[in-house]
């Protein structure tokens, strides 16, 4: 394991990502988190600012992609692979549900950060992070609009579901998965419909391809 003192700035600011919501949660998100985290893994404060800037958002981003790559961790693909893409997404969310649980306060300070309008392009750009990570650990591999409605939709029900979670007293968190296994079944829902939509458009008139079967025949 590198040295904390013998780590790059990127290096630095990974090993520090994990403290800083502990601290977030009773010194806000703010140059005091930094330090206290920087005192957590013994590294210099003055380092410590200078890997990360005391600014609230660019903080919480830097959690955020902590809970991702946590997230990957605890879901290898090995794990992931027999499942069905439900169980997939469900085990997704709530591994994320189980990172942020010990970390509640400062997420809820973290959300109002981000929910501040001038947060709202970054606190966007955020959810869609995660919501893509999610797919891609899923095995999505979809390049067309679908890439688009499933990151999109996921990412609403991800932020809906958060929402539940932060006022979720009930023991292990049990409304909020339930919360979240009705919103993932709308999403299974939508994509059936979606496919059988498809389905049947493939089979409607199509005077392209019926012009083309005519001048195949003609040969």
């Amino acid at each position: 394991m590198t040295d904390v003192a013998d780590m790059t700035l990127d290096e630095l600011r990974d090993a520090l990502a994990p403290h800083l919501a502990p601290n977030a949660a009773f010194d806000g998100w703010s140059a005091a988190a930094i330090f206290a985290a920087a005192d957590a893994i013994g590294a210099d404060r003055d380092v410590a600012r200078l890997a990360i800037p005391a600014k609230p958002v660019e903080m919480i981003d830097l959690w955020f992609a902590h809970v991702d790559r946590a997230m990957a961790r605890r879901l290898p693909p090995e794990t992931l692979a027999p499942m069905k893409i439900r169980a997939k997404i469900t085990a997704l969310v709530e591994a994320r549900l189980d990172i942020l649980a010990p970390d509640r306060e400062a997420l809820r300070r973290a959300v109002a950060i981000l929910a501040m309008p001038q947060n709202a392009a970054r606190a966007t750009r955020l959810g869609w992070r995660s919501a893509d990570t999610m797919w891609r650990l899923a095995g999505d591999t979809a390049t067309d609009y679908n890439h688009y409605t499933k990151r999109a939709m996921l990412a609403g029900i991800y932020a809906a579901t958060i929402a539940v979670f932060l006022n979720d007293e009930s023991e292990g968190q049990v409304e909020t998965r339930a919360f979240l296994a009705r919103r993932i079944e709308n999403i299974m829902q939508f994509e059936k419909a979606k496919a059988k939509l498809a389905a049947r458009s493939d089979h409607r008139f199509s005077m392209s391809r019926f012009i083309g079967r005519l001048r195949y025949n003609a040969r």
